[in-house]
Parts: C-alpha cells; sequence; structure tokens
C-alpha cells in the first residue's frame, strides 16, 4: 500500500486513479474468499461430494493467477487508453462543450456517475451483440469459474470505452471527473464477482447491480445469455428488456470455451477466429457479418448447407 501510495505522490491529484487505491482491499477480498473456498472443498471432500463442475465459489490457481495476471497488464493498459483520451477529451471540453460544470458541485457528480454507468451498459451491450467489440470483451467471461479473481480478468482493449465517453466532455464534465467516474464504476463491480453472497434486500436488488444479477450476465446457459449488463445500477436493464432473475446455479464460462490459462491467448483468439472467417468468405456482405455481426454469427448459406447436411446424415 505505502508504494502505492508514493507512486500516486507524484501525479496530480485530480489524475490519482481510485482503482490503485482500491488494489490492496481487492486483493485482501480475494484472499480472504479463497480461503473460504479451500476450507469447504476440504468439507466437501471429507462428505464424499462429488461433481462434474466446480463447487460454489471455488478457486483454480491456474485459473485466478491467469485472472490476476490480466488484471495487472489491464492497469498499465487502461493507463494508456485513458492518456489517449485525455488528449480528445480536453480537447472537447475546452473548445467544443457549450458549459463547463463545476467539479466542485454535487449535481456535477451526479451525472457523471450516472452518465458513465448508462453509457457503460450501452457499451457493454454492444460488446455482447458486435463481434470485433465482443473480442475485446470476451477475455473477461473466459473463466468456467465465479470469484472476486475473475473481476480481475480484464480487458486490454478499452478503445471502445474511450469512444463512448465522449458525450460527457461535450457535456461540459471535467475530463479528471470523467476518469474517476469510470474508476468508481469498476470498484463497485469488484464485489459483484462472488458466489458467496446470495440474494439481497428487495428494493437494493431493484435498483443495484449485485452477485445475483452479475451471476447471471456470466452464465452461459441459453436462459442467461446477454442478461444484467449494468455495472453499478441494474435499473438500466430493466427499463431497456435486458434484466433476467437468478433461477439457478449458472455454468460459467464462454459457450464455445477456451481451454487455456495462457493470456495472450484468452485476449486475441477470437481476432484470430475473425481474420479467420473473414478471410474464408466470399462475399463482401458476409465479411461484414463476421467483424459486425453477433457473435456465432454465420451466413444463411453456411446455415442451410450445414442443416441440409444433419437432415442427410439423420436418414
Amino acid at each position: 500500500m505505502r508504494a502505492i501510495t508514493g507512486f500516486l505522490s507524484v501525479l496530480p491529484e485530480q489524475m490519482r486513479d481510485p482503482v490503485l487505491f482500491a488494489i490492496p482491499f481487492f486483493l485482501t477480498l480475494l484472499i480472504l474468499e479463497w480461503t473460504a473456498a479451500r476450507k469447504l472443498e476440504r468439507i466437501e471432500r471429507a462428505a464424499n461430494v462429488h461433481s462434474d463442475r466446480p463447487g460454489s465459489g471455488a478457486y483454480l490457481t491456474a485459473d485466478s493467477w491467469a485472472s490476476i495476471q490480466m488484471g495487472l497488464i489491464s492497469v498499465a493498459t487502461t493507463a494508456a487508453w485513458k492518456f489517449i483520451a485525455l488528449l480528445g477529451y480536453a480537447a472537447i471540453y475546452a473548445y467544443v462543450a457549450p458549459w463547463h460544470l463545476a467539479a466542485t458541485r454535487w449535481y456535477t457528480w451526479v451525472i457523471a456517475i450516472l452518465g458513465v454507468d448508462l453509457l457503460y451498459y450501452c457499451y457493454h451491450r454492444c460488446a455482447h451483440r458486435i463481434r470485433v467489440i465482443w473480442a475485446t470483451h470476451q477475455a473477461h467471461h473466459s473463466s468456467q469459474y465465479f470469484n472476486f479473481a475473475t473481476a480481475l480478468r480484464q480487458k486490454w482493449n478499452n478503445s471502445g470505452e474511450i469512444l463512448m465517453w465522449i458525450p460527457l466532455p461535450l457535456l461540459g464534465i471535467p475530463p479528471w471527473v470523467v476518469f474517476c467516474s469510470f474508476s468508481l464504476n469498476l470498484i463497485y463491480q469488484f464485489w459483484v464477482h462472488t458466489e458467496r453472497i446470495g440474494r439481497m434486500w428487495a428494493p437494493f436488488e431493484f435498483v443495484f447491480n449485485t452477485p445475483s444479477h452479475h451471476r447471471v450476465h456470466h452464465g452461459m446457459d441459453a436462459d442467461y445469455l446477454d442478461k444484467n449488463y449494468g455495472g453499478i445500477f441494474i435499473i438500466w436493464d430493466r427499463l431497456f428488456g435486458s434484466f433476467r432473475q437468478e433461477t439457478f446455479r449458472p455454468h460459467y464460462g464462454l459457450t464455445k470455451q477456451v481451454n487455456t490459462f495462457n493470456v495472450w491467448t484468452l485476449q486475441t483468439h477470437e481476432y484470430l477466429a475473425i481474420a479467420r472467417d473473414f478471410r474464408s468468405a466470399t462475399r463482401i456482405r458476409d465479411r461484414i457479418g463476421y467483424v459486425f455481426g453477433p457473435p456465432g454469427w454465420e451466413p444463411s448459406s453456411k446455415v442451410r448447407a450445414e442443416a441440409s447436411g444433419s437432415l442427410s446424415a439423420s436418414r
């Protein structure tokens, strides 16, 4: 903690990312949950409880280490993307915004936090429905475990979010307030990555994102796919029709699991898959579909051919 504080002391106060201050608390909660998971595993082993899938809140060392590595690298890549964004945001704020909101006013922070979360919802929903954006986000969903380590399994390409935040400096919100609001959003989302917390107080569950809601989001089950995109507030999902209540324990990971703990492969395999599909397509509209269609999109001609082949094989 002292090393992090010393590093931050050389930065201007407004540019000191709250996420860096939160890292020691992330690690503390991760260790506590990991310890509890190990104890539960010993209890289940003694009781001869067997399952073909990871237990609730389970950890796998290789999986967790991959998540931690991705999180540490993400701290650096996010800082680089924020530096690039700062140049553009500062120009928009200084020369284009029709007014400037004071960071000392409470309503500026309310607008910023709500605005960041709404735009995060929009970006997050696009990331699940547009394959080239999904390629940046899928690494976060690649773990078959759901625990605090999974929260650290972050993407390295924040370009989509950087573009999505442009309306905020355009509305006169200081760029550093935008960055700080996003960091607070990210910090909030850490604690919802756990199976140790069940359903919470109903009014809280109605408004805010909770572990129950976020477990649904990470589920690869058909009933749970592409649901519960909210960051801090689940109210956006309720308003825009993407909410799903948790009714059974999800199976976690991707619909096509990537069975590796290599962090480079986890981050890049979908980009390579898009490139292969793009090269294999012979029509321009199919190439566009492979890049900008939803994940799993296939040309109608290929779908018909596969269906015909399956029918022939069944005869």
